[in-house]
């Protein structure tokens, strides 16, 4: 990821306190806390209690396991809704009335959204920097901005192939390695009833964690401003692959995965596989009789191109700007990410997805699965795909909606505009949303 100068900061809208930033957001903010001198550590002897909002399920029983060995310094878990469910609106609201927790649930896509309210804490002036080399490399970048460090990553999202091994085997056909053996296996399932899988024409996530994998990078900032490009040539052999896959019949658009027709469909055998994350297993394994019947594979590689794998969703530990004790909140986040206690009490207790560190995958996560047939899928293909990640792909600030403009053009295949005329034109609509919120952009041609 390419580091922001105090130049660029200021060009792309995030410089603290200005008036052009807060007209910029959708959020009145205050003035960074990052510019106010660090905050001291609680005096020895001292209680604190930390507030702690999120959607994990059961996040208390994690905070439960450091508040019995930290009497001092004791964590109080907030259920919120998921960040777009109603969470994000709930921590804005809190934020600008001067309020909010210490830490936050806030996914790694929309750390630079919060930032742009100046609603998260540089944790490299607590000390933050120093745990770096704990955290999977890719993940570390991705809460990286302005030299500084704005959340600890908390899980992510490496992606696979989960497939039914009889049902490639009903069609002749073998795991693919390429998204083109893909394609070939989802002309010869058709032949037994099956799709191979299911397109999201309304969650444009899914796509771009594939462009991302053929080593699109859609924005970048420079001292310019933010360079915009969702049509280089890495994202339009995507989209244009999908164009021929659907148009052809080999891919369903009638649902999305993890939707109620999506397990009707999986239990029926007419989906043979799926393109997920880590954490999609927990899915697969609520599906009825589906126990022994799936296996998972390496994701399919765009030929000698691009990446090994990909990564769909992931979440950080943000400190938020109003925190009293942003110190202590930081080593708690970092303790829950990081031991071996905290990660398998997250994999227990809230079933978060892969974690972010380097050296532990989780107890649970070591041993065959019995629902994949005795296969150790984790260590034999999560654990690889999570080195084989895009190191260069970084978030910006208006991220979701720059997903909702891509998923309004996608919905339009339905009446026959092909995903890449939608990419081009949903380009120019994320040029003007940046506009609209007087960021500064410019264009590289592809």
């Amino acid at each position: 990821m390419s580091s922001f100068t105090r130049r660029s900061a200021i060009a792309l809208g995030l410089s603290a306190g200005t008036a052009a930033l807060l007209s910029a957001c959708a959020t009145p903010g205050s003035v960074s806390a990052n510019t106010k001198p660090t905050i001291a550590p609680a005096a020895s002897g001292e209680k604190i209690t930390l507030t702690y909002w999120a959607w994990l399920k059961d996040l208390q029983k994690i905070c439960d396991i450091w508040n019995a060995q930290h009497p001092n310094v004791q964590v109080e878990a907030v259920w919120t809704p998921g960040g777009n469910a109603g969470g994000y609106q709930k921590m804005y609201a809190a934020l600008a009335a001067g309020g909010g927790p210490d830490l936050a649930q806030v996914e790694l896509r929309s750390i630079p959204e919060f930032m742009l309210v100046n609603g998260l804490v540089d944790l490299s002036r607590y000390g933050a920097k120093q745990y770096a080399d704990r955290y999977d490399q890719t993940l570390w970048n991705q809460v990286s901005y302005l030299d500084g460090v704005y959340g600890i990553p908390q899980d992510s999202g490496p992606m696979g192939l989960y497939y039914r091994p009889d049902l490639l085997s009903k069609a002749g056909v073998d795991v693919p390695k390429t998204w083109e053996e893909w394609a070939d296996a989802a002309a010869q399932l058709r032949g037994i009833g099956s799709y191979i899988d299911c397109f999201p024409l309304s969650d444009a996530a899914w796509f771009c964690s594939l462009a991302c994998q053929a080593g699109a990078s859609w924005l970048k900032p420079d001292s310019a401003g933010w360079t915009i490009n969702l049509t280089d040539p890495a994202t339009l052999q995507v989209a244009e692959f999908f164009d021929r896959v659907i148009d052809q019949d080999l891919m369903t658009t009638a649902y999305a995965p993890y939707s109620a027709p999506w397990f009707a469909a999986v239990g029926s055998g007419q989906l043979a596989s799926l393109i997920g994350a880590s954490w999609g297993d927990a899915l697969l394994e609520g599906v009825s009789g589906a126990a022994g019947k799936w296996r998972v594979a390496a994701l399919p590689r765009w030929g000698d191109a691009g990446f090994g794998s990909s990564y769909n969703g992931g979440s950080t530990a943000a400190v938020f700007a109003n925190s009293k004790h942003p110190k202590e909140a930081l080593e708690f986040a970092v303790w829950m990410t990081t031991s071996k206690e905290g990660i398998d009490a997250m994999i227990n207790n809230s079933g978060i997805g892969w974690s972010p560190a380097v050296d532990y995958l989780g107890a649970a996560r070591q041993k065959p699965s019995e629902f994949f047939g005795g296969q150790n899928y984790n260590q034999e293909i999560f654990s690889p795909a999570s080195k084989e990640q895009n190191p260069a792909w970084s978030w910006w600030p208006l991220t979701q909606q720059t997903f909702e403009i891509i998923s309004d053009g996608f919905r339009k295949k339905a009446n026959g505009v092909s995903l890449v005329s939608s990419l081009k034109q949903s380009e120019q609509n994320v040029m003007a949303a940046f506009r609209n919120k007087g960021l500064t952009i410019r264009k590289v041609n592809s």
